[in-house]
């Protein structure tokens, strides 16, 4: 008979791409971790891993067994769910946290999980999407709440929200108002660090053989960013919520122009498992927090006129 143990051991090793990680996962030892594979391709009657590149992969077998074990463990999670006592609930989440979350509404999903499960404890860290992606499948969070979704085996995502993006500018620098593409890129473009989707974006929209080369300036920090723009430095490319008091204030504008940005998604992420009540309870309080918004959030119209 196949050990359910087993099949938690051999998604993990797929999903991490190593024994050792999955010793890790499971607190267990490299060896248990070796026996349990053994066993379990005893059982099945077929190899189910190749280690004959540098991460293990299954094999055909093993893919096949991979879509049965993960549906398995997740029906052993929903009826653990359905099972546990919420209000029990306790522990610490390790929670990842893009910054324009930070900037938002994450004060409010903070109040709404000590409200709700009162012995849980949040520990933040904020850091851009490709990295907390990163550090989401090395298992150092538990959540991630970032740009997505994203795409690997037993993970999980739940869309929380959508940023629109604008061309922000103090009234000082003196941009055009409506601009063309051209008027903006003869200003420096302030926008998110290298490797994320708003930068690579950005990027794209100005390269092109018609206008000048631009000066792209990149931060992790959003404050950042909204210090430069309001120091006159350049155009901000972010999504104008951030700076909602300051345009409404008059200290930024909202710059009208005809190029098509799309909007930034940000899901909330995380592996599955057997142990994921705690995480998902987490995530429900996220996607409700996200669904309200609004009320405490007042977003800027935006005043998108073609200029051409």
């Amino acid at each position: 008979m196949v050990d359910f143990k087993g099949l938690e051991t051999f998604v993990w090793v797929v999903s991490l791409g190593s024994f050792r990680g999955a010793a890790q996962k499971l607190n267990t030892t490299q060896p248990a971790i070796s026996h349990r594979i053994a066993q379990l391709e005893e059982e099945i009657g077929a190899k189910l891993l190749t280690r004959e590149t540098r991460n293990i992969t299954p094999t055909a077998p093993g893919r096949q067994l991979l879509a049965y074990a993960e549906k398995m463990i997740a029906m052993r999670a929903e009826m653990l769910a359905a099972l546990r006592d919420a209000s029990a609930i306790r522990g610490v989440i390790r929670l990842g946290v893009a910054e324009t979350i930070v900037h938002t509404w994450l004060p409010h999903f903070i109040k709404e999980v000590s409200r709700a499960y009162p012995h849980l404890s949040v520990e933040i860290e904020v850091d851009i999407s490709p990295s907390l992606r990163s550090r989401l499948l090395a298992q150092e969070i538990d959540i991630a709440f970032l740009l997505g979704p994203l795409s690997a085996p037993l993970l999980r995502n739940r869309l929380l929200c959508e940023y629109p993006l604008g061309f922000i500018a103090s009234p000082a620098l003196n941009v055009p108002n409506p601009a063309t593409v051209y008027d903006l890129a003869e200003f420096p473009l302030i926008t998110f660090a290298r490797k994320t989707q708003p930068y690579e974006l950005v990027k794209s929209l100005f390269n092109r053989p018609d206008l000048p080369a631009i000066k792209l300036h990149a931060s992790a920090s959003m404050a950042t960013v909204v210090h430069l723009a309001l120091e006159g430095i350049g155009v901000a490319v972010i999504p104008y919520e951030l700076v909602e008091a300051e345009l409404n204030a008059g200290r930024l504008e909202l710059i009208r122009t005809d190029i098509a940005m799309p909007q930034l998604t940000f899901c909330a992420s995380w592996l599955e498992s057997p142990d994921t009540l705690a995480t998902e309870l987490v995530v429900d309080i996220a996607t409700r927090v996200t669904a309200n918004r609004a009320a405490f959030t007042p977003m800027a119209t935006p005043q998108t006129t073609p200029t051409s």
